[in-house]
């Protein structure tokens, strides 16, 4: 028991009361216990099951997904690997593939984990703290970023840092660690008028971006499907769950959102399971 706390004393009073509203510390994390973790910047959250699809279904992007899944393997084994820049167009399989081929690696008998960090540039800026974590433990891990993002006067500011972490830095990433990074191109290389209007230093943010973009071993593109890939898709997933399907409504559902992608073909398989009352 503590001294007691003289009522007539304010700030002994409000320091008890602030006392009593912080949380409990956490404990420290098992790095060894769980598939995934999802890191918030300040906290850890174990994630006990990694949903991931199947790497046979990933349909449309056979070179992307050989070239990502042979560089994990090799990290997993402990050899040279790249840190991995997915990009282009949306609902492709970029983030799937990623999820899919840690999967896969852990099937097999290794003990990868998969990582997934915020990619706003204020969530980078914990990276080193993150790294600091898993460079002490036993386990190769792939580190998630998705869909990251540099806009706005701040982004030249913002890369930097995660370019020192990728290569150069007094703080890089340890060697049990590879990030695997999605993105649209030009959310981290924008380019528009505006950069050739600029008086001062009109290139300094394009150039800081592109430099980031090179700091990575391995660059996967991936680009919109054409109408039979687009079907093939929506095949694969209709014969792994009992569905049937009709191609021309497969292509009106497409037309009506205006873009034929992995995703599009997965919403439309979830429609199909609908109305057939089946859970997929």
């Amino acid at each position: 028991m503590g001294d007691p706390i003289d009522p007539a004393d304010p700030l002994a009073r409000i320091a008890a009361a602030l006392e009593r509203m912080a949380p409990p510390l956490l404990p420290p994390t098992d790095w060894s216990a769980a598939p995934a973790y999802v890191w918030s910047g300040a906290t850890v959250l174990a994630v006990a099951d990694l949903q991931a699809i199947a790497l046979d279904r990933l349909v449309g992007i056979d070179a992307q997904k050989a070239s990502f899944t042979e560089n994990v393997r090799r990290h997993a084994a402990g050899l040279p690997a790249h840190d991995t820049l997915l990009w282009g167009a949306r609902g492709m399989g970029k983030s799937a593939l990623v999820k899919a081929a840690v999967a896969a690696q852990q099937a097999s008998g290794a003990p990868t984990a998969l990582v997934q960090a915020g990619g706003g540039p204020e969530a980078l800026t914990t990276l080193p703290a993150l790294f600091d974590q898993l460079g002490g433990i036993d386990r190769r891990f792939v580190v998630f970023i998705d869909d990251i993002g540099f806009d706005g006067p701040e982004a030249s500011s913002a890369a930097r840092p995660l370019r020192s972490l990728l290569e150069g830095g007094a703080m890089a990433r340890p060697g049990n660690v590879r990030l695997a990074v999605t993105s649209n191109r030009r959310a981290i290389v924008e380019r528009n008028m505006n950069d050739q209007d600029d008086p001062i230093n009109p290139r300094d943010a394009i150039d800081d971006r592109m430099a980031l973009a090179d700091r990575f071993g391995l660059s996967l593109g991936f680009h919109a499907c054409d109408q039979d890939t687009y079907l093939a898709m929506i095949e694969g997933y209709a014969q792994a769950h009992g569905l049937a399907f009709d191609a021309e409504d497969a292509l009106l559902w497409a037309r009506q959102r205006g873009a034929r992608s992995g995703r599009i073909a997965w919403h439309y398989v979830v429609e199909l399971a609908g109305r057939a009352g089946k859970v997929v």
